[in-house]
């Protein structure tokens, strides 16, 4: 009877984290297609802002907002239901799974680190209208060093892989584990997996986190997440590579 009862459980606990998957999947398509519609809707506030038309930008930005927070409540969606997929065990009695991702969901958003990236993405939305007329100035409340410092961030947890030490922007295949965020090159995180028998403590310098060879996958939205990284790279380069041709320029005037 023991035996019978711990079957059902495992059964039911498989089922459980299947679909969880599933719905997970379908969530992180949305997440991508929102990520999208950002970076379009950026590009259109920087238009629209060297036309000067104020009005038309700030509306935007008023929409661009709620984009965000409609974001930041799909992200944790996704986690609340990963997480619940992850741990569910069936009990004797029937399972209430709306009250039990609710639940979930209500932990997610307390300790939520979504939040602190959804604050990134407006402050890059802000920042690319801000460029446009007054590139390399700080916008209001802010000082000179904090727009070094921001203009380099990146949305990405951490820029460099912890094990082939290579940025993450230029990995083959790079693949997130699903419990701390952290990325890492496929091979590399999978070799380190197996010499360390199976679940070892994630190779970044102070995670907690274990890591296993099924929770560390390419999902659809670490791919946007990595074309955004290096869009934004390309674009503080070039006004470096303009100003060192200018400085080139004027040297030669002066010989």
């Amino acid at each position: 009877m023991a035996s019978t009862s711990a079957h059902r459980t495992d059964v039911g606990s498989s089922r459980m984290k299947s679909a969880a998957v599933t719905l997970s999947d379908d969530n992180q398509t949305l997440l991508v297609d929102i990520r999208k519609a950002m970076v379009t809707m950026k590009d259109i506030g920087v238009s629209l802002e060297r036309q000067n038309k104020t009005q038309k930008v700030k509306e935007l930005e008023n929409e661009f907002v709620e984009l965000v927070k409609t974001y930041e409540n799909c992200a944790n969606l996704s986690t609340a239901i990963d997480s619940v997929g992850n741990t569910y065990r069936p009990g004797e009695q029937l399972t209430d799974f709306k009250k039990l991702i609710d639940t979930e969901m209500a932990k997610v958003n307390r300790r939520s680190s979504s939040s602190s990236q959804a604050k990134q993405l407006l402050r890059q939305f802000k920042e690319a209208i801000w460029k446009v007329h007054n590139h390399g100035q700080p916008m209001p409340g802010e000082e000179q060093e904090d727009i070094v410092m921001t203009s380099t961030q990146s949305n990405l947890l951490n820029p460099v892989c912890p094990l082939s030490g290579k940025p993450v922007i230029e990995l083959s295949e790079p693949v997130r584990s699903k419990d701390c965020k952290h990325i890492y090159e496929r091979k590399a995180i999978m070799q380190y997996i197996m010499a360390k028998n199976g679940q070892p403590q994630c190779p970044m310098a102070g995670c907690p986190k274990t890591v296993t060879a099924d929770r560390v996958v390419c999902d659809p939205l670490l791919r946007v997440e990595i074309e955004e990284s290096r869009a934004m790279n390309e674009q503080t380069a070039r006004p470096n590579i303009i100003e060192d041709f200018t400085e080139g320029s004027e040297a030669e005037d002066s010989d």
